[in-house]
Order: C-alpha cells, then structure tokens, then sequence
C-alpha cells in the first residue's frame, strides 16, 4: 500500500510575516491521517519552516539542490547542507527549471545522485508540453525523461516521481482524472525495465493546477498517488482541503 502524499511547491512566492501565517494555519490544523505532507519554500525561508515543523507530522523540502556536496558553485546549495539544515525532500527537474535554467536530464540526474547520498528523499518531476502531446510524442517524452534521470542510479528507494504536464502548469488547464492516470500507469509501466526501481511500491504524484474541485477525483485514480501542488499550496484552506481529499 502507497500512502498518499501532497506536496506543497511555494515557488519564488512568500514573505517572513506570510509564512508565519500560512504555515501557523497548516500546522494548527488536525492533519488528516495517513497521509503525509511536505511543503518546499524557497531557500530563504527554509530554516523559519524547518522550526515551525518541528514539532509537527509536517516535512520540509527545497525546490532544487546543487550536483555536488560542496565547492566553488556560487549561488548553488548542496543537498548536504539541506539535509543538515532539516530537509526531508528535494524537487528535481521541475519543468520551470527546465525549461528557464536549461536543466539536461543528465543534470538532473548528477542532482538525484548527490541527493540520495546526501539522504534527501528526491521527487523527479516529468511531463510534456502541449506541442508534444498534441503531436502525440507524449509518452515517448515522458519516458525519456524518465529513463534520462534515473537509468544507473545505484540509490533509488526513498524516489517519488511527480507527472506534470507542461501546459497544465500555472494555466489553470488540468488534465482529466484519465488522461493523468493513463500517463501514471504508463510511467509506472516504464520503471519495470529500470534498475533499482521497485515500480509497485514507487509514489507518482500529479501536478498541474490541482485544486481543491479536482483533487478528490484525481485522487481516485489507482496509480495516483498525490500531489505536488502549486499556488494551491499558498492557501492553507486549498491545501487542506486537498490533503483531506488525498484521505478520502
């Protein structure tokens, strides 16, 4: 059994005062059970919410990390401070990473390798844009993208895999509850033939404008396995209601 899991992605979004009400609203709430949470705001606010957390059932991630543990990358940061900072998790391959900051599958996948050493449980995001699905290269995209981060990594247990169709991010544009669960079982599908992967045991999360009207039935789907939301994520009411949805 997959316990469900709902990740709040903040992006480049918050302040110290918002963050002290956003996060005191989440975490006076009585969490839903069996369900795990993690929210991942930026870099700045990471040590103000690793201590608001502290004493909660809420785990924190950043939204990106460094290829490497230390050394003269100015402006980066290492998985190994994330982790001694109080880091739970690590978003890779985001597509606004991607797609902004030029990010290759092979980087992203020197960033998975140095998380899993530095112990930071990675979230791998995938998915295609519109032109690709619309010219029905979808699943081929999606499964080099899958095979790109992850083929020869030696440390692959702690991995979660979050299917985020491009156009669906930030538009207000979701897939259906069919086509999202047609492209999880695919990739679910595709980690049988990749090495160190236990594919039934593997959480896959969607993202793409979830919401709180759409989450119950996306999360009805038997290979979705959560969420990794965004500007739903920066309403404690939404997110809540999308962890109880994730409960149901």
């Amino acid at each position: 059994m997959r316990q469900p899991l709902v990740v709040g992605n903040w992006k480049m979004q918050g302040s110290l005062a918002s963050v002290e009400v956003l996060l005191g609203d989440i975490v006076s709430a009585t969490p839903a059970a069996g369900v795990a949470v993690a929210v991942c705001p930026t870099y700045v606010h990471l040590a103000q919410v690793v201590s608001m957390c502290r004493l909660s059932s809420l785990t924190v991630g950043a939204q990106d990390c460094s290829h490497a543990q230390a050394g003269a990358y100015t402006g980066e940061v290492s998985p190994a401070i994330l982790a001694e900072i109080g880091c739970h998790w690590v978003i890779l391959g985001h597509s606004e990473r991607r797609q902004y900051q030029g990010e290759s599958d092979a980087l992203i996948a020197a960033k998975l390798m140095s998380a899993a050493e530095a112990g930071l449980k990675p979230i791998v995001c995938v998915g295609e844009t519109r032109e690709q699905r619309e010219a029905g290269t979808a699943e081929a995209v999606v499964r080099a993208q899958l095979e790109g981060a992850l083929q020869g990594q030696a440390n692959l247990g702690q991995l979660v895999l979050a299917y985020e169709p491009v156009w669906a991010i930030g538009t207000g544009l979701t897939a259906t509850p069919e086509q999202a669960q047609q492209m999880h079982a695919f990739m679910r599908a595709c980690l049988v033939d990749i090495a160190n992967v236990d594919a039934a045991v593997t959480r896959v999360l969607y993202g793409g404008s979830v919401k709180p009207d759409n989450a119950v039935q996306l999360f009805a789907q038997p290979d979705i396995d959560g969420a990794l939301v965004g500007g739903a994520a920066l309403l404690a009411a939404d997110f809540l209601a999308i962890i109880n949805a994730a409960a149901a």
